[in-house]
């Protein structure tokens, strides 16, 4: 056996360093409740495996440091670890595949969501909104699917699901909108809706909204409207008590975040829902569901 041999062996007994680098963001960073004490105890666990699981990869592709084939090479590794391929590299794919194991969740939705990060490595403006819901699909409507399926809901659940999941993330979207064109040069406003307002993505540098530039916002947050009221018979779907009222919750903080939006001044600052809005929607909800 050759000194190259022994090295090769070496280095293959060596473990390979990981591919995620936690952002610093957790649950507490999010608008919206994330496997909350209304997920029923022994199904938690397998919610932030899954959120730990997204939170890697979407740091890995809002990433300033890394160029866009290594964001797509770090979430391919993901998801090798995630289907057992490759045994580790990623810590968050292997504590999620252990977790669908054990719930028998698929990994579709997982894989589903890597679609939509490698998306946000590779593009960073979009023509329209068809075309922003065509990334909804995969960067928002998995999370909805995979808590009905973590509870054993019928998928006459995910037409309402999904519409309020791209709520969320056009909510997110427009919140975050002066932001991510600063740090990634990524803007998911609508193209065509800005050309028609004679606005671009230029204004959304600015320390304020334009008159035109509200106009493509109001817009966003009318259509995202439509998908509130698509999204309000959700809870009433859901059969898991608990579920059932977390949904009523969501989709009433998600009209609620809407309609601040459209009072308020996304590129002034970060219009945001606060403490009072929880207690009001979780009370709101109880009354409707008991």
């Amino acid at each position: 056996m050759s000194a190259n041999d022994n090295a090769e062996i070496i280095t293959a007994q060596q473990p390979e360093p990981g591919v995620e680098a936690w952002s610093g963001k957790d649950k507490q960073d999010e608008n919206f409740p994330v496997g909350s004490w209304l997920i029923r105890r022994d199904l938690r666990e397998h919610v932030h495996a899954f959120y730990a699981f997204a939170r890697n990869a979407d740091d890995i592709a809002d990433s300033a440091a890394l160029e866009p084939a290594e964001k797509i090479a770090r979430l391919d590794i993901m998801e090798a670890v995630l289907a057992g391929a490759r045994v580790e590299g990623s810590p968050s794919a292997t504590r999620l595949r252990a977790s669908l194991a054990a719930s028998g969740v698929p990994s579709i939705h997982a894989r589903e969501l890597l679609v939509a990060f490698r998306q946000d490595a590779r593009k960073n403006r979009y023509a329209d909104w068809a075309d922003l819901m065509d990334y909804c699909r995969y960067s928002a409507a998995p999370v909805g699917r995979y808590v009905l399926d973590l509870h054993g809901e019928d998928q006459q659940t995910w037409p309402a699901s999904d519409a309020l999941c791209a709520a969320l993330q056009v909510l997110n979207h427009v919140q975050d909108c002066a932001g991510d064109l600063r740090a990634l040069d990524r803007c998911y406003v609508p193209q065509d809706w800005m050309a028609q307002a004679g606005t671009s993505v230029d204004d959304l540098a600015r320390g304020e909204t334009t008159q035109a530039m509200r106009a493509v916002l109001d817009r966003m947050l009318a259509a995202t409207m439509g998908l509130n009221v698509t999204a309000a018979p959700l809870p009433a779907l859901v059969r898991a008590r608990r579920l059932r009222m977390e949904t009523a919750i969501i989709t009433r903080l998600a009209r609620r975040l809407t309609v601040l939006l459209q009072n308020g001044d996304p590129l002034a600052g970060r219009v945001k829902l606060r403490k009072a809005d929880f207690i009001a929607a979780s009370l709101f909800s109880l009354g409707r569901i008991l």
